[in-house]
């Protein structure tokens, strides 16, 4: 089992810091919202951006894939009574000359063994594509 572990804790009214290892992430803690800082919605939807990329990165060797680039698209909805995000959807743009199979069998593997990935998706409906990059 591996564990994680991050601390935060409240600068001001407006914000927020995350510190884990060596990295600090600034959050928007502030009621009116700011723009400088994710909020906790686009943390959410940013930790899944960042297994999916980190997932291709793991499958890239694995599968002898080339990939150019990767762009990750990510649209959350949010209910109001009680307050949870009800769905996302993705699209994951990939610049490769790889066979269409291949893209997929990508997709799978993004899909398949992302820890952010399956444990959103068995608490939010979440549901996308993953495309070649015209």
């Amino acid at each position: 089992m591996l564990e994680y572990t991050v601390r935060a804790s409240r600068t001001d009214s407006h914000g927020s810091e995350a510190r884990c290892k060596d990295a600090v992430l600034l959050l928007d803690t502030d009621v009116n919202g700011r723009i400088d800082a994710f909020n906790p919605a686009e943390l959410f939807l940013a930790s899944i951006a960042a297994c999916m990329i980190k997932g291709i990165e793991r499958a890239i060797p694995m599968l002898s894939f080339t990939v150019n680039g990767v762009e990750v698209r990510l649209d959350g909805i949010r209910q109001d009574a009680p307050p949870r995000m009800s769905s996302v959807e993705y699209e994951i743009i990939v610049d490769t000359d790889e066979s269409d199979r291949r893209l997929e069998l990508l997709h799978t593997n993004v899909r398949k063994y992302g820890t952010i990935f399956n444990t959103v998706s068995t608490a939010v409906a979440l549901s996308g594509r993953m495309i070649r990059k015209p």
